[in-house]
């Protein structure tokens, strides 16, 4: 039977060698039957999770309320509550993809489970919950996810040699990448000296990309020669490319050489945060850019669509001639003043603390719903008669949206034309497109739930925000350097009040069809994307400004 149109480049992604997996669980994808259609028609062959990951879920619709209620009338605390839900969720999802386990020996079929992010850097906190997870779920496609700081290093060294499956996560660094390497292989030789049978015990190195992209190109921009201008939007892939070059390395050494004869498996490279997050480069770039046979890519959902939809594979593999451009490539981020090392030790923090921060929200939602009393939760007030003051309210939070995305879309186009460099105009230009968009789709979706757009509050909208132009940055008509400054915060928290709309309709459309589910998911990420491009602007825009 032939695949779907849709899949084709995914399928020839596939074909490549590269392992598909999809960076997202809930219970909404596991019950709906939509990972087993993913499995069947898009090729996906494994699941990673994260904080963030679960934090998102919690928020997508009610499938947890019933086991968090009885889990809070039971006693339990906060942590044990998040532990069941989130050993549930992967337990369900490793049975999903059992089938395509057992299909490939065991190489795919995987589901990634991490570690509590607050034990990161306790090496023996986090090998002992390793264990207990291992145990909980009690699946062999399991991947225990363990975070690549240095006390995780001797955690994974533990888990290995114990027979634990291990998914390394949160690697920036190449060094931090050969360490990583160096303890998968120190946890192997203890395995083999205690007697395990080293083919049962697999491991993925996740190599994060994106990230790398969007602090070096911040940076660059604050730099602001041209000689860095030109440079912005190949870090990451060189940074990558250089990664793949050390395994390549690896393999070849005499250390690895008697592991593999004793019946080890390679440590595959996953590259993970494949999701683009400025919309001026192609949204498949970190996908077929490393489309390396052997490698795994762990994709977000709009990613894995947009790959399906239009996405293509690279001539050829890396070569060695690839490699030197690529040093060469972080070779001349020192030249103009760019500290990469600075660069990966500081995205190891942040990616530590963003997990930190969703556990907390994850463990926030946890508790709200553990104490929450049935019935609570209904929306509108249905069935007591609430339902109809409850679709007026919802007509005014929509109309008051629309009106906000008018004025908004309005500065986009206004903060386009006045900007004077031509990157800067290019990528405001192409945001205020996505704005329009965006206000359309939020017009049909209003359609749809029979809501009627108030032309006259857009109106009102359109006029603030022409009103809005006598901004207080010291100059009454002219442009001051404050204007770029003002004018990009004023978008970013134009863009975070559209996030949250998005995410209020998101958590309705579980019980509500007529809401696109997939569609806001999409909308979601893509309002993330323009945070993630407005706050360099804004960041860039304060340095000129303010130093």
């Amino acid at each position: 039977m032939p695949a779907p149109a849709d899949s084709r480049p995914l399928a020839a992604l596939s074909a490549a060698g590269v392992s598909i997996w999809l960076d997202d669980l809930s219970r909404e994808l596991l019950a709906g039957g939509h990972l087993q259609n993913l499995i069947t028609d898009k090729h996906v062959v494994g699941v990673t999770t994260n904080p963030t990951i679960f934090a998102s879920a919690l928020s997508k619709g009610e499938r947890y309320n019933e086991q968090l209620r009885r889990l809070g009338a039971e006693g339990s605390s906060v942590d044990e509550a998040v532990f069941a839900l989130t050993t549930d969720d992967v337990r369900d999802g490793c049975d999903a993809l059992f089938p395509v386990y057992e299909r490939t020996g065991g190489i795919d079929g995987r589901v990634s489970l991490e570690v509590d992010p607050r034990m990161a850097q306790d090496a023996e906190a986090t090998a002992t919950m390793a264990r207990t997870l291992w145990a909980a779920v009690d699946r062999a496609n399991l991947f225990i996810k363990i975070p690549a700081t240095r006390k995780g290093l001797k955690a994974i060294t533990a888990a290995i040699a114990e027979g634990i499956s291990v998914n390394v996560t949160l690697i920036f660094s190449r060094e931090r990448y050969r360490e990583v390497m160096d303890a998968y292989q120190s946890g192997l030789e203890r395995a083999l000296e205690a007697g395990r049978d080293l083919a049962g015990i697999h491991s993925v190195a996740s190599f994060f990309v994106s990230r790398v992209d969007t602090e070096v190109d911040h940076r660059l921009n604050a730099i602001g020669t041209n000689e860095a201008q030109v440079l912005k939007g190949k870090a990451a892939v060189a940074n990558a490319r250089l990664a793949y070059q050390a395994y390549e390395q690896m393999l070849a050494e005499p250390r690895w050489q008697r592991l593999a004869e004793a019946g080890a498996c390679v440590q595959r490279p996953l590259w993970a945060s494949t999701g683009v997050k400025d919309p001026s480069y192609p949204d498949t770039l970190y996908v077929s850019e490393l489309a390396i046979a052997g490698t795994v890519n762990t994709m977000p959902g709009a990613t894995l669509e947009a790959f399906a939809d239009h996405g293509t594979l690279p001539a050829h593999a890396p070569t060695p001639a690839d490699f030197v451009v690529a040093a060469a490539h972080l070779e001349a981020l020192g030249g103009v003043g760019l500290d990469f090392d600075d660069v990966t030790d500081t995205l190891e923090r942040e990616g530590l603390a963003k997990f930190e921060a969703s556990w907390k929200e994850l463990g926030a939602s946890v508790e709200r719903e553990m104490h929450a009393e049935a019935g609570t939760a209904d929306r509108g007030g249905k069935g007591s008669g609430g339902e109809s003051e409850s679709d007026d309210l919802l007509a005014v939070y929509l109309n008051g949206h629309y009106t906000g995305a008018t004025g908004g879309l309005e500065l986009f186009r206004r903060a386009a034309q006045q900007r004077a460099d031509a990157a800067g105009q290019a990528a405001l230009t192409d945001l205020a497109r996505q704005i329009e968009e965006d206000r359309e789709a939020l017009a049909g979706i209003m359609t749809d739930l029979g809501v009627t757009v108030s032309r006259s509050k857009a109106a009102m909208g359109w006029l603030a925000e022409k009103a809005g132009r006598l901004k207080p940055n010291g100059h009454l008509l002219s442009r001051s350097p404050l204007s770029d400054l003002l004018e990009a915060e004023s978008m970013l928290l134009g863009v975070v009040g559209k996030t949250a709309c998005w995410r209020t309709l998101r958590i309705l459309a579980d019980s509500e069809p007529r809401l696109p589910a997939d569609r806001l998911d999409t909308l979601l990420e893509r309002a993330e994307q323009q945070s993630a491009v407005l706050e360099e602007m804004r960041s860039a825009a304060a340095i000129r400004a303010l130093s």
